[in-house]
């Protein structure tokens, strides 16, 4: 037997076998970085994450016969440690049928990605037509249509591999097998630019719904950092065009520090899920810890550079139980697992793994008026206020309804009170409902009338 080898050979793979079938039947066994179909060949090369991973596969593939659509394939390591982007791009799906639309799932994406930030991405190699995106369980794709074939072929070539933002949202490009893409809304999510008088409202089902299943999706996780070369685009103007065309004053979008430094905390009142709730206002947690030999220190990773440059530009100086926080950039790139750290990558209580967009736009330091949504419908204010007022005396609530569910504006007197009230009470449970709390921009509550 070949010598073991996270990259795994994967012999008789008919023409009526997918990528997506390839997946299927190797994600158990561990996260799959890359794969290759040799299409020519009835052959396809699939890399692992890690060496572990795929012999785990092809001791389980011994003693059980691998079948993919009633054909047994047949499984072994590859004479190939590593598989190079060169093996990708030019063995891989070099003998597509090329066409001018192109389906693009993007992985590790951290930033939101809106038919503006694709636009700009690929319009330089020729006239976009038509761009429509949609939500895979597995992860973000877009199908994106040229005027001519050629265009597509050198995006393609250029493009495929790349991340639109620095170590994050990776491109990964496939030829569709589609003619002409249906768009019946112009808006974030899809767009026609041959027509700009499509209404932008969707009522009843998604114009994106029938292109769910269109190709394989890979399940990815971001490389050790440099470990794969890729070439950047330009990060400040993508990330911008996600933001409306332009950055919160004071945020440069060129950070790529992930972790940062809370000193001057009150050790008797914080701990980790405080903390959680108070910065995941600003992006996603990786892990929290805090420092045993230093109590009023703690690090924080976030989910990439952007948003560590976000927490600390919006809480620095802010008064958290009788403390003004120190909020600066560590000199750890991050926070190494232990005993000591709380991990929170896989918390649902992450704000920014859905309409990360939104969330970008309503980051603000902290305010007198809490925002709070997820209510149950049968809420009323005294409930609220009950639920609250440990925090410092209310000044003002406002109960209202937003797309049929209940929410509310909360008025402390101070900022202070307003902050304890949420890293407390963010996340609990009120009237049955798990409450989400954020600061809101209002300067009173009576602009929510």
């Amino acid at each position: 037997m070949t010598e073991p080898s996270k990259v795994i050979h994967v012999r008789n793979v008919g023409h009526e076998i997918s990528e997506n079938d390839l997946l299927q039947l190797f994600q158990p066994f561990g996260v799959i970085t890359k794969l290759v179909m040799l299409r020519a060949k009835n052959q396809a090369l699939l890399q692992m994450q890690d060496v572990n991973s795929a012999i785990s596969a092809l001791q389980f593939y011994t003693n059980v016969q691998p079948t993919i659509r009633g054909r047994n394939v047949y499984v072994q390591f590859s004479s190939h440690q590593e598989l190079t982007t060169m093996d990708q791009s030019t063995q891989g799906r070099g003998d597509e049928q090329p066409n001018r639309i192109l389906l693009v799932t993007i992985h590790h994406m951290l930033y939101p990605i809106t038919v503006d930030v694709l636009h700009q991405v690929f319009s330089p190699y020729g006239f976009v037509e038509k761009i429509v995106t949609f939500q895979k369980s597995a992860g973000f794709q877009a199908l994106i249509q040229y005027q001519v074939r050629q265009s597509a072929v050198s995006a393609r070539t250029s493009l495929q591999g790349r991340n639109i933002y620095d170590g994050c949202c990776q491109l990964d490009i496939q030829f569709s097998n589609l003619d002409e893409l249906q768009v019946n809304y112009n808006n974030d999510r899809s767009r026609d630019f041959t027509n700009p008088n499509l209404p932008s409202e969707q009522k009843g089902r998604s114009s994106q719904s029938g292109y769910g299943d269109m190709g394989g999706m890979y399940d990815h996780q971001s490389s050790a950092a440099g470990a794969v070369p890729y070439p950047q685009m330009g990060n400040a103007a993508a990330i911008a065009a996600a933001f409306g065309g332009g950055l919160p004053p004071g945020i440069s979008g060129t950070n790529d520090r992930c972790t940062v430094l809370v000193s001057n905390l009150n050790p008797d009142r914080v701990d980790e899920d405080k903390l959680f709730n108070l910065f995941s206002l600003y992006g996603n947690i990786v892990r929290i810890k805090l420092l045993r030999n230093k109590p009023d220190h703690a690090l924080v990773q976030m989910g990439d550079g952007f948003q560590a440059e976000l927490a600390v530009h919006f809480l620095k100086g802010a008064m958290l139980f009788g403390k003004r926080l120190e909020v600066n950039f560590s000199k750890h790139p991050n926070i190494t697992q232990g005993a000591d750290t709380h991990e929170y990558i896989n918390s649902n209580l992450n704000r920014f793994n859905r309409n990360a967009a939104k969330n970008y736009r309503y980051c603000c330091s902290p305010t007198k008026i809490l925002h709070i949504s997820s209510l149950p419908q049968e809420i009323v204010e005294d409930e609220i206020v009950r639920h609250l007022e440990e925090h410092g005396p209310i000044i003002n609530t406002k109960l209202f309804e937003m797309n049929g569910k209940k929410q509310a504006h909360v008025q402390f007197e101070t900022e202070e009170e307003a902050t304890e009230a949420l890293v407390c009470k963010h996340a609990t449970t009120l009237g049955g409902s798990i409450i989400r709390i954020s600061f809101s921009q209002l300067q009173s509550i009576r602009e929510s009338s």
